[in-house]
């Protein structure tokens, strides 16, 4: 896991963590890693020093602050300002409709993990029994399990994943 000190272009400072570099890049690239505070999805990474800790005291060294720069290389304050829209009706609406529905299949479906495709056949094919599932697929995985006629769909992403 890899944290971020991240900024938006309204200078709205806040950490993430993200399994990897190529996760963060993949999502910020997906307009998904958005300003918790004003939700613009002009985010940049901060320079950071490495934590380390102190091995004569056993106590861990303060990060600095640091000068937070955009994805595109320029300092958030050399951006001009960019009003923000506020979330419309509808589209609050279908989040908090997408945020029910992936609590309610975590709540009460088995998550089986990258075994998803596997038990996704075992159950179709009548090699185990049918329960609700969610899991792992790639989209390869996912189009071949359509193409054998085993109804799958995507699972709204969680809000962690989305910083």
């Amino acid at each position: 896991m890899i944290r971020y000190t991240l900024a938006c272009e309204a200078e709205h400072s806040f950490e993430s963590w993200f399994p990897s570099s190529d996760s963060y890049d993949e999502q910020a690239v997906r307009g998904l890693v958005t300003c918790p505070v004003c939700g613009s999805a002009r985010v940049g990474k901060g320079m950071m020093a490495p934590s380390v800790a102190r091995t004569d005291r056993g106590a861990r060294i303060p990060e600095r602050p640091a000068e937070v720069v955009l994805e595109a290389g320029l300092p958030v304050a050399a951006s001009p300002p960019v009003p923000q829209l506020a979330m419309t009706e509808p589209e609050r609406q279908l989040r908090t409709l997408m945020r029910a529905m992936r609590e309610q299949v975590t709540r009460n479906a088995d998550d089986v993990g990258p075994r998803f495709p596997e038990e996704a056949r075992r159950m179709h094919y009548g090699e185990a029994e049918t329960r609700s599932i969610y899991g792992e697929a790639s989209l390869d995985e996912a189009r071949a399990l359509l193409d054998e006629g085993i109804a799958v769909a995507p699972l709204p992403p969680a809000s962690d994943d989305r910083h």
